[in-house]
């Protein structure tokens, strides 16, 4: 805009100084003529398009550091600021997995001593016993080798020495015994006597045997034994023996003792808990 005003203004004066130089000569010719009117001044020119920006200028040098107060401190901390509002809580974690087992802990210091309890009741005084013999282990067995076949009657005695009258008597037989019947049903008893008397303290000690035709010839290793109380010290006589049954009105077929050893044993003990 401001290259176009000056272009105008150049062609105007270049008008002007040709119309000088007409005038100038028409003065040669003629006489006197006099000055025209100045024109109307033209209307502005139209402003021109903005430059461009120039460039962009270099970082500045840093300024000197401030002076220190006029103690020659440094300047006072300013007031701490409003704590922050409480976080919303998160959610809840998903549950770890289990950890292994842990090494086991030092046993921790014993701890102090409790106090002293209270001293229980006195319990009442017991009676005391009635003083009974001293009994000592005393024992004996008698030991046979045969076959016997009686049916009725003594198979063995067995002397024995008994050395206390509170005491009981441990009797007992090892050996083959056997029943034989060919018809029916039959049964035989061994038992032992105690001179010549079966116990009584507190029962017979006593074994049974049943058989029949089926059972053809059953010798078989039997053990019968039991406890006699009420026996006086001194000497005794105990037996083995076979008989009837109870309930059968005859004897049978009853053999002890089968290519094999037969034993009775006897201990004296002391009396049986009341």
């Amino acid at each position: 805009m401001f290259s176009f005003s000056v272009t105008v203004l150049v062609l105007i004066q270049v008008i002007a100084t040709s119309g000088g130089q007409s005038v100038s000569d028409e003065k040669s010719q003629q006489t006197c003529v006099s000055a025209g009117v100045p024109g109307v001044p033209g209307s502005p020119g139209v402003n021109g398009s903005p430059g461009r920006d120039g460039m962009k200028g270099g970082k500045g040098m840093n300024g000197e550091k401030g002076l220190l107060g006029d103690d020659g401190r440094q300047g006072i901390k300013g007031e701490e600021g409003r704590k922050g509002e409480k976080g919303i809580k998160g959610e809840r974690g998903l549950v770890g997995d289990v950890g292994g087992k842990g090494n086991a802990g030092k046993i921790g210091p014993q701890g102090p001593e409790g106090p002293q309890g209270l001293q229980g009741i006195k319990g009442e005084t017991g009676r005391k016993g009635e003083k009974g013999e001293a009994v000592t282990l005393n024992w004996k067995q008698c030991v046979w080798y045969r076959d016997d076949d009686k049916d009725s009657g003594l198979i063995q005695n067995c002397n024995f020495r008994k050395h206390d009258s509170n005491s009981a008597l441990h009797v007992g037989y090892a050996g083959t015994l056997r029943v034989y019947c060919s018809s029916g049903a039959c049964c035989s008893r061994w038992y032992f006597t105690f001179n010549g008397n079966e116990c009584s303290g507190p029962m017979t000690i006593e074994g049974v045997v049943f058989g029949s035709p089926a059972n053809d010839n059953p010798h078989r290793h039997r053990q019968i034994e039991g406890y006699c109380e009420n026996i006086p010290a001194g000497q005794v006589t105990i037996g083995f023996n076979i008989g009837k049954c109870k309930g059968y009105s005859t004897t049978y077929d009853g053999w002890t003792g089968n290519l094999s050893v037969s034993r009775i044993m006897i201990a004296e003990v002391p009396p049986s808990q009341k």
